[in-house]
């Protein structure tokens, strides 16, 4: 565990279990610390006290110059050399840097590994954003029982300086995606012996605050349509997500290509099988986490220094096919690369006398992106059940921070699943135009078809 500012020390003596409330804005004297000693989305700016991490010195805000014309996102570190490698052998050396679900990992698959490079703190978004959050911080607030958001119109980070768990989650919710963006993907549930058969996809997102005309109270709106396999190829799915879902929960609709039939979709949330997961994977476990925080009791332990996927720019590289990267039991760890990094830790704990398959989760935030790295997930009975990784790269033509895939492990079934892989399809197209008539359903069901 790493030395924690003032500023964060105090917050986290006056924590109880946060499940949700109001806590106080940010004063002025706390603002001041955005952009001086603190980042504009709240990490520290300063280096950790060995240099392992070095200072943030603005990110990756351009495409660096000499880099493969003909790639979407080359890697700008490919000369890295990895700094060491965890395996079984090694893990105890290394297990205060690491959370129970990869220790997990490494002592049950022998050929399960983490190769290490050297850390590189490429975050960085746009300056409007960060106008926007310093703007808002003194006035953001969490809806009643934490249940959305109040007083944001713009900010990506509500909570730069964040005082409960429930604050910092929905920083990883409202986070900065552009302002749209199209996402060619594919999701491959793989099977013990790993065989697969991939899902293709395609993805409209735009965040409400850049939609021409968007309604109040929305914080993104989403459409999806799955191409392949035949099976599922027609089915499409329309989410607007809510920003204060107190007021108005998420709104979500369903098309099926069988009965050509637009329909509500309310059980889109929580632990409803996540479409097209082949049972690996819940509604809310999409993108590491989404929807209503309101069935889980949130916690928000602290900060710490933790070896994390990062710059994961490999995975997208345009000669890696999707064999190269799926593997029985396990994604290709050689390309993985892992960095050390500080986190945000939050411990979500199932309400009494609320539904869910899962009794708790923690969740490990990136400081300087707010996006998440690492979920451990766990069963009723409190057994660590599923390990999600994040697979992170800074987008430096967007200027925001992306996933090149997900991975979730399934420690019970002894499956996983990749998710949301872009490397062997069309490049994202970033900060897309959207109107609010693109997320109708008469839009989804013209693109369904």
């Amino acid at each position: 565990m790493h030395r924690k500012p003032l500023w964060s020390l105090t917050l986290l003596a006056g924590l109880a279990a946060a499940s949700g409330g109001a806590f106080a804005a940010l004063n002025a004297q706390e603002l001041e610390h955005l952009g001086k000693d603190l980042t504009p989305t709240g990490a520290e700016k300063a280096g950790n006290k060995d240099g392992a991490i070095p200072k943030w010195e603005g990110g990756l805000a351009t495409r660096p110059a000499g880099l493969d014309a003909t790639a979407a996102y080359a890697d700008p570190f490919a000369a890295d050399k990895p700094l060491f490698t965890v395996t079984a052998a090694n893990v105890a050396q290394y297990q205060d840097k690491l959370p129970p679900g990869q220790i997990e990992m490494l002592k049950r698959m022998p050929t399960y590994k983490m190769v290490v490079y050297p850390s590189h703190r490429t975050a960085a978004l746009p300056q409007h954003e960060y106008d926007n959050i310093k703007a808002e911080a003194a006035k953001a607030a969490l809806a009643e029982g934490g249940n959305g958001l109040r007083n944001v119109k713009n900010s990506s980070v509500p909570f730069p300086m964040p005082k409960s768990g429930l604050e910092a989650i929905w920083n990883y919710l409202a986070r900065y995606r552009g302002e749209g963006f199209v996402r060619y993907s594919k999701i491959f549930p793989v099977q013990t012996n790993g065989n697969f058969t991939p899902v293709s996809r395609i993805e409209y997102l735009g965040s409400a605050a850049y939609v021409k005309n968007a309604e109040p109270n929305r914080l993104f709106y989403y459409l999806r349509g799955d191409t392949a396999p035949s099976s599922q190829a027609g089915t499409a799915l329309l989410l607007h997500e809510t920003m204060d879902q107190v007021k108005e929960p998420r709104l979500a609709w369903t098309y099926n290509p069988g009965s050509r039939r637009v329909m509500r979709a309310p059980e889109i949330s929580y632990d409803s099988p996540g479409p097209g997961e082949d049972g690996l994977g819940t509604a809310d476990d999409y993108d590491g986490f989404n929807g209503a925080p309101d069935r889980f009791d949130w916690k928000l332990v602290g900060k710490k220094e933790m070896l994390i996927p990062y710059n994961n720019y490999r995975l997208v590289d345009k000669n890696v096919q999707a064999n190269d990267v799926v593997r029985p039991g396990h994604m290709n760890q050689d390309l993985v690369r892992y960095e050390l990094h500080r986190v945000w830790v939050v411990e979500s704990t199932l309400k009494e006398g609320k539904r869910h398959i899962y009794g708790k989760r923690v969740f490990y935030l990136d400081e300087d992106s707010w996006q998440l790295a690492h979920v451990d997930i766990y069963d009723g009975r409190k057994e660590l059940w599923r390990v999600r990784e994040m697979h992170a790269m800074q987008f430096y033509d967007a200027q925001t921070i992306g996933v090149a895939c997900g991975v979730q492990y399934d420690l019970q079934a002894r499956r996983y699943m990749v998710s949301n892989l872009i490397n062997a399809s069309k490049p994202m197209k970033y900060n897309e135009k959207f109107d609010v008539a693109a997320f109708s359903t008469d839009a989804m069901r013209r693109f369904a078809n």
